[in-house]
């Protein structure tokens, strides 16, 4: 955070003003529209100067096309930090984020809770979904399809049912895929899979080589399985970002914005900083340590079941966003999705 003395009224006032003029048009700002829109009776070569320092403190820069100027990281950190007016959400508004998210399943409230987010702000939405605990198998079944196709058939202790087709180089008959599951079953069940692959990888070497090869099938496929259906996070309108042109210009960059979204595991480290910070936080190009997201900025806030922080929620988009508007709308969908699996109707009041 930069100290609002290291400015003074007019420079702080010029600047407010020329980072809300770039963030609505898009366009280098130039000393006219200050003058215009700044409302201080500056000569033009006063504003010239003063622009000049701003420039030389690191706050604004000149694009070669333009003789105007646009804001730099840092201007937007002193902007967000000190200069920002955040408009409050309308009651309307408030009011259909908290129809979205009735009290339901949790993964359906944090699918919607990103989707709104998307829809809300046109950028893309994220919800980093709360860490579980690894389900642990009650019972595991082998059934034969075919020759060389045996169908997985796992059942976790919460009572969810996750099936997985595996390929085999050998024929395996039902009474050997019978003792398989037994051993299975009654040596590791009441264990995630974890457990499960840490202790059969000590006692493989006392299986037959074509029961190890089976077992290790098992092991990978089901440790997919589980892994698919308790996903780190959700990432919504995705597709908005290729509507920003100061993203969509640079297609390398592009690219590995995408590949990042897709990816997701270094995504997740930033979403663990905003899930143990208090309240909103701000990450401006590269502040987030990511180098895909160096032209864009995320707003997070961490969100709770009973009181207790299990996650956080958030928006991705370009440095030019509209913070007045994408900050209450992260802050308020985080009370009301914290609202939502709390079943506490009055978490989201503002």
């Amino acid at each position: 955070m930069y100290n609002r003395a290291m400015l003074d009224d007019r420079s702080r006032t010029l600047l407010k003003t020329l980072v809300e003029h770039y963030i609505a048009d898009g366009a280098p700002v130039g000393s006219r529209a200050l003058s215009r829109f700044s409302g201080l009776e500056l000569s033009p070569a006063t504003i010239r100067n003063v622009m000049s320092d701003l420039e030389d403190a690191g706050f604004i820069t000149s694009p070669h096309t333009s003789a105007g100027r646009v804001p730099t990281a840092r201007g937007y950190r002193l902007f967000v930090d000190n200069l920002l007016t955040i408009e409050p959400l309308q009651q309307s508004q408030i009011a259909t984020i908290g129809d979205s998210l009735k009290p339901a399943q949790p993964q359906q409230l944090i699918a919607t809770a990103s989707r709104l987010l998307s829809q809300l702000t046109r950028f893309a939405g994220i919800v980093a979904i709360p860490k579980r605990a690894a389900s642990r198998i009650r019972q595991i079944e082998f059934v034969r399809l075919s020759e060389k196709r045996i169908l997985l058939i796992l059942v976790t202790d919460g009572g969810d049912v996750q099936n997985r087709i595996l390929f085999t180089e050998r024929a395996y008959a039902a009474a050997e895929l019978a003792t398989a599951a037994n051993y299975l079953n009654r040596h590791f069940s009441g264990l995630d899979f974890e457990a499960i692959r840490a202790r059969l990888h000590m006692e493989l070497k006392t299986l037959r080589q074509d029961m190890r090869a089976l077992m290790a099938a098992a092991l990978e496929a089901g440790g997919e399985a589980l892994a698919a259906d308790n996903p780190d996070c959700v990432v919504s309108g995705e597709k908005n970002l290729l509507a920003v042109e100061e993203l969509s210009s640079d297609m390398q960059r592009l690219r590995r914005l995408f590949d990042l979204l897709e990816q997701r595991s270094a995504l997740m480290v930033l979403m663990e900083h905003a899930y143990r910070a208090e309240g909103i936080q701000i990450f401006i190009g590269d502040e987030s340590g990511l180098a895909p997201l160096d032209e864009c900025s995320v707003v997070t806030a961490p969100y709770t079941v009973d009181g207790q922080v299990v996650g956080s929620l958030g928006v991705i988009g370009p440095t030019r966003m509209a913070y007045e508007r994408v900050i209450p709308i992260v802050d308020i969908t985080a009370k009301l999705l914290s609202s939502a699996l709390s079943h506490n109707p009055n978490a989201g009041d503002s």
